[in-house]
């Protein structure tokens, strides 16, 4: 956002409430006007200025101001920002030096803090300026302390330090109309591993089994699986994959693990100052058949045959008798067409009648006629033999067959 202020003879100063609705304010400038006061909290909403041009107003050469001077810095000479002394006189602003009006300084002592997990801690910050500055701790802390304050003296007691307080930062800051300046350390405790969180094995692009370990100096890391030592490799491997303050999160990563990888795991995380550790069930394929397996999975659907030797015996007979079957098929469709199926009958034509329609059944038994049998879907085939008979008789016998 850019905000332009020109020829404003009505504008006289910028207080910090002034600007307080322009969050996202990056460059501000105002010029030709009379300015001749900005608050050095009148920016303190504007998080996002990164420019502030003032060139052409009528400053005044107070301690006020002398803000604007270590604000800008050497850009307040490329504006030749000029301000207005008491006896009308302009002066750069970039060389404006007043009495009781210095900058304010701060000093942390010790600078640099290295101790055990429950020990005690006296951290002193001395401050210096003119006018005298206000001087603020700035503390996000969960151990136990107290602050004692004498002159531009102040103390940070601090007590039975806990390990949650690890890479903390304290910060003295010295405050005053000119400006501020501050000091900070980071408390560095020493404490033994704690393992915080050990989850079951999850898969996503590899087999994991995620964790999160804490501890100053960095614990060294060891898995069990039942009891015995893992050997990491290629396949099976610890990773590290977030440090934050305090805290290690990683997994041991497994790339196609099988039932041989199952069972119980165990971490231990150890330094100098102690160890810890915790152990998770981890499954990651069935156990093949004949092993037990955990009720989760859910029982086996069958059993498998105990002898392989039976299974091929039961198949060969199953074989043999759907052979059989086929050929039975086969005869009963087919036999109709053999010779072994064709009955033979006999008959006698009288030649008395001169059409030839005097035809009589011989071969009859028991008054039943025996039927012509026919051939599958063929024409049939008539075979007629003739025999003279006595010639007393006068008849011929005639035999045909079917």
């Amino acid at each position: 956002m850019l905000l332009y202020i020109v020829n404003q003879i009505s504008l006289s100063s910028i207080n910090d409430k002034d600007l307080y609705y322009y969050k996202n304010l990056r460059n501000l400038t105002v010029i030709n006007s009379r300015l001749t006061y900005v608050s050095k909290l009148a920016f303190e909403n504007n998080i996002k200025l990164q420019y502030l041009f003032l060139s052409g107003n009528p400053l005044h050469c107070s301690c006020e101001n002398m803000w604007i001077k270590l604000w800008l810095g050497e850009e307040a000479d490329a504006q030749e920002l000029r301000c207005i002394e008491d006896g009308g006189g302009r002066k750069l602003l970039s060389r404006l030096t007043l009495p009781n009006c210095e900058v304010p300084m701060a000093t942390l002592s010790p600078s640099r803090v290295t101790l055990k997990e429950g020990e005690n801690l006296d951290l002193s910050c001395t401050t210096s300026g003119e006018p005298a500055p206000d001087l603020i701790w700035s503390t996000a802390l969960l151990s136990s302390y107290e602050i004692t304050t004498s002159g531009q003296t102040s103390t940070l007691r601090l007590s039975n330090l806990s390990s949650l307080d690890h890479n903390s930062k304290i910060s003295c800051t010295a405050e005053n109309i000119v400006g501020e300046k501050g000091s900070s350390l980071l408390l560095d405790i020493l404490f033994p591993p704690k393992i915080t969180k050990l989850s079951d094995a999850i898969s996503d692009h590899h087999w994991c089994i995620p964790f999160s370990v804490s501890g100053n100096p960095k614990p060294e890391l060891q898995w069990l699986q039942n009891d015995r030592p893992v050997t990491e490799g290629a396949y099976i491997m610890t990773l590290i994959h977030d440090i934050t303050d305090r805290e290690y999160h990683g997994c041991l990563q497994l790339d196609n693990p099988t039932h041989l990888n199952n069972g119980n795991y165990t971490l231990i995380a150890k330094n100098k100052f102690g160890m810890d550790q915790k152990a998770v069930d981890a499954h990651f394929m069935l156990e093949p058949w004949g092993v037990t397996e955990p009720t989760y999975y859910g029982p086996p659907t069958m059993d498998p045959p105990e002898d392989g030797f039976a299974l091929y015996v039961v198949v060969g007979i199953a074989a043999v008798a759907f052979t059989g079957f086929l050929l039975m098929l086969v005869i009963l469709k087919f036999g109709g067409n053999s010779k072994f199926g064709i009955k033979e009958t006999t008959t006698q034509i009288d030649p008395a009648d001169s059409r030839g329609c005097g035809v009589v059944s011989a071969n009859q038994q028991g008054g039943k006629n025996r039927g012509m049998q026919q051939g599958d879907g063929r024409e049939q085939r008539k075979k007629t033999e003739f025999s003279s008979s006595s010639a007393a008789t006068g008849r011929k016998k005639v035999d045909i067959k079917f």
